[in-house]
């Protein structure tokens, strides 16, 4: 991603607002958030007229606003009429930069749409130090938990090269290690042995050599994009590498035997494998929505014109591309809609991601399309929620995902409730990252 350029007369402010923002932050070591409506996630319900008071990176006490008063040095942000619940995790993101600035305006982009953890999916060393910076404070933004670079067809020679490159990026540091495209079963089994030897997560794509079901009983930690699955549901006659299958299987849809989806359910239930459907990014490319359409949503202006620019070719691209079918594509969209839903009725971890900042996924703004999404396909308000909360809270085990005493600060104040309608999850009135306050009119004044 490309940031939209500013003219020079505004750096020297957006710097000085960016500087104020960071030091403000850093100082507030206590605030309390006073009359709020606190959505705990701990179980669908609202609690009313709460204060709730975050001590450096905790919160510390909640309760009745007439009995808990605001300690003294606090920040105080009012609360009344808004909704406190927790940051937003967004699975499947992509730090795409290495200059600083662009880094910086990534992350308050995030935060300013209350995503308070992102789980960067193509790594590189530069995201160790990045990763540390965050988690110290000396940067305002959400927690990084990071892969190394990608082991795909390409940077991977054999098997013993794919086990090696594991070593290295376990001994590196990094959190877990991202599968692309082009592994032959070899190198993918070799990479997931070694893998599942150290501890260490493997996540992404669904190699083709190995499908849907080689990398489930692998233990792969997350499959992303539903990648796999439409090929998956092919009757056994057919041979999902052969013709033409568009982006993710799309132009698979009406071959597939959808009678097959409940036993693909439940061997992902069994093998205890989460998704990251990334549905807005597939939708969004394959749909009817004009390009056009898509590149003149407001949140388009955070990002260059280069880079929108080049998203409407991709999208005209990929519908003008010989053997793309509209109709098809549509009953993909349904299919991947139903899988969701069936995902979710049988227990199989879903988590909340869009691919940010691929093709018309801007970051943060992406994720409340894909809270959407997930509503469209079956899911209550709540249940969305959750795989953006409680549900990669579980994941990683890091004790977040909740508003409750002793959860780490990781806090979204919205000014309604997202779960009357869950557009409400777009209005964001602030943040708290690692018990650091920042208004959403700070965040956005910073980008603009």
């Amino acid at each position: 991603m490309q940031i939209k350029s500013h003219k020079k007369i505004s750096g020297a402010r957006r710097l000085l607002l960016a500087t104020l923002l960071i030091a403000g932050a850093a100082r507030a070591e206590v605030i309390a958030i006073v009359n709020v409506n606190v959505i705990p996630m701990t179980s669908e319900t609202v609690v009313p007229a709460q204060t709730v008071i975050i001590r450096d990176d905790r919160i510390d006490s909640i309760g009745p606003v007439e009995t808990l008063r605001a300690p003294e040095a606090a920040v105080v942000v009012d609360g009344t009429d808004r909704f406190l619940m927790p940051g937003f995790v967004e699975m499947h993101a992509h730090v795409t930069s290495t200059a600083p600035e662009e880094v910086e305006r990534l992350l308050k982009l995030f935060l300013a749409n209350g995503v308070t953890t992102i789980r960067g999916m193509l790594g590189r060393p530069s995201h160790l130090q990045l990763r540390e910076d965050l988690a110290e404070g000396r940067l305002l933004g959400p927690r990084l938990i990071t892969s190394g670079p990608s082991l795909n067809g390409n940077s991977v020679d054999g098997p013993e090269n794919g086990a090696r490159m594991v070593r290295e990026q376990h001994a590196a540091g990094y959190d877990f290690v991202k599968i692309h495209p082009g592994l032959s079963a070899d190198e993918f089994n070799a990479i997931a042995d070694q893998a599942n030897a150290l501890g260490m997560p493997f996540a992404g794509h669904v190699p083709v050599s190995v499908g849907v079901e080689g990398a489930l009983g692998k233990g792969i930690a997350t499959i992303d994009h539903l990648d796999g699955y439409m090929a998956a549901l092919l009757p056994a006659h057919s041979d999902p590498s052969g013709g033409y299958g568009g982006f993710f299987g799309v132009m698979l849809a009406d071959e597939a035997d959808v009678s097959r989806l409940d036993a693909l359910v439940e061997a992902t239930v069994a093998a205890g494998v989460a998704n990251v459907p990334t549905e807005s990014l597939f939708e969004q490319l394959v749909n009817a929505i004009p390009a056009e359409d898509l590149a003149s949503r407001p949140e388009s202006r955070f990002v260059s014109e280069s880079t929108v620019a080049g998203w409407v070719r991709a999208k005209r691209d990929t519908v003008s591309e010989r053997g793309f079918d509209a109709e098809v594509a549509e009953l993909a969209i349904d299919i991947r809609r139903q899988l969701i839903r069936r995902m979710h009725e049988a227990g199989a971890e879903l988590l909340l991601g869009s691919d940010a900042p691929q093709i018309f996924q801007v970051p943060g703004f992406s994720l409340h399309h894909e809270l959407e999404l997930l509503v469209a396909a079956g899911l209550s308000p709540y249940e969305a929620l959750a795989t953006g909360t409680t549900a990669p809270a579980r994941f990683f085990g890091f004790g977040s995902g909740t508003v409750e005493v002793g959860a780490p600060a990781d806090l979204v104040l919205l000014d309604a409730s997202p779960l009357e309608d869950i557009a409400n999850s777009r209005r964001i009135h602030g943040v708290v990252a690692a018990g650091r306050w920042a208004s959403n009119g700070q965040l956005i004044n910073a980008l603009e």
